[in-house]
């Protein structure tokens, strides 16, 4: 096995390992096809620079990379900090921050902490696979409940159910909300797009459940797939279903192809749907922006329409997630190339 450097911030060429071979686990049972590499993290509460734009200033990420294995999820370039490749990669060797929840504990200390709202999976699912293992994210919130800190959390996983009960006991005492991304109701989407991903009807079982316990749960539609996910009957069925469910709101999200994630998304469609490239070429080249923005705007308009005749939450403007991600990390400078593992 090859080993991983990664350059250290000095004035000299000295590297280290970043993953030693004792640190390194191969995922066995539920966990096969999964490899962990565990550190030990600096910090784990990343400040959002500039104002808070999208209803959080700070965040936590237990994780690096996700096994859901979403072809195009835009926190895959972050692997590629690290010397290992936004592709397979970040779908199967997954960073695991094992010193997590004794940073938490730290960092929210009384006399050093403000008490702010801290937004879980911002960056990849806090939810994934290896929590399942390694239950940080359950340590993480055991220590919000000790600080009644107000949390909100993204997932594409029905195993935050497993921790309602802290969920809920958080949520009858400060601002608690739990948001889950259905981009589609669609099985084939589903199968083709989230091959490692839960079910949407168990997401949306999940909001059901959250809901009827008292914890805010919304749904967020995301990323809406042009020429796959996002015709009038689609979105459609995906609102009344996530209506059905009570969520508390309906976002969306138009896909967004950043640097690296886009050659990689783009070598899939040509796989999946060659038909479709032209569309792509339009609507993701340089000079697409207009076209872009208008379709943008037209599916903003169709949500809406179908979210107010499904009887759901009055739509209101859906962040721009792409933005959101990346203002969550605290992403080097190529010319240092100052690597550190409190990104994300």
């Amino acid at each position: 096995m090859s080993k991983l450097r990664w350059p250290l911030a000095t004035d000299t060429p000295a590297e280290q390992e970043l993953f030693p071979q004792g640190l390194r686990v191969v995922g066995k049972g539920e966990y096969r096809g999964l490899e962990f590499l565990e550190v030990d993290s600096k910090t784990i509460i990343n400040k959002v620079p500039g104002p808070p734009r999208f209803g959080f200033s700070h965040t936590i990420n237990a994780y690096r990379g996700c096994s859901h294995a979403c072809g195009y999820c835009f926190a895959r370039p972050t692997h590629e900090y690290l010397g290992l490749n936004l592709a397979e990669d970040f779908d199967a060797k997954i960073v695991v921050k094992r010193n997590a929840v004794a940073l938490v504990r730290a960092e929210t200390a009384p006399a050093r902490w403000g008490g702010d709202l801290i937004a879980m999976g911002t960056n990849t699912d806090p939810y994934q696979a290896a929590e399942g293992k390694y239950r940080l994210t359950r340590g993480i919130l055991e220590v919000m409940v000790e600080r009644s800190n107000p949390i909100s959390i993204l997932t594409k996983s029905p195993l935050v159910l497993r921790d309602l009960d802290l969920i809920a006991g958080l949520a009858a005492r400060t601002k608690v909300r739990v948001d889950f991304s259905v981009g589609s109701t669609d099985e084939t989407v589903w199968r083709q797009t989230e091959p490692s991903a839960p079910h949407p009807q168990r997401r949306l079982d999940a909001v059901a459940k959250l809901t009827a316990s008292g914890v805010r749960s919304g749904v967020l539609m995301g990323p809406v797939l042009p020429g796959i996910s996002d015709s009038p009957e689609q979105l459609q069925a995906t609102i009344v279903a996530a209506v059905a469910a009570g969520a508390v709101s309906i976002g969306h999200v138009p896909l967004h192809l950043g640097p690296g994630v886009k050659a990689h998304f783009l070598s899939w469609i040509k796989d999946y749907r060659p038909d479709l490239i032209p569309l792509y070429d339009d609507l993701y080249s340089g000079a697409g922006k207009q076209a872009a923005a208008k379709y943008r705007s037209r599916l903003a308009a169709t949500v809406g329409d179908l979210i107010r005749e499904a009887g759901g939450p009055v739509p209101r403007p859906s962040p721009d997630v792409a933005a959101a991600k990346v203002a969550s990390r605290r992403q080097p400078r190529p010319a240092d190339r100052q690597l550190s593992l409190e990104l994300g």
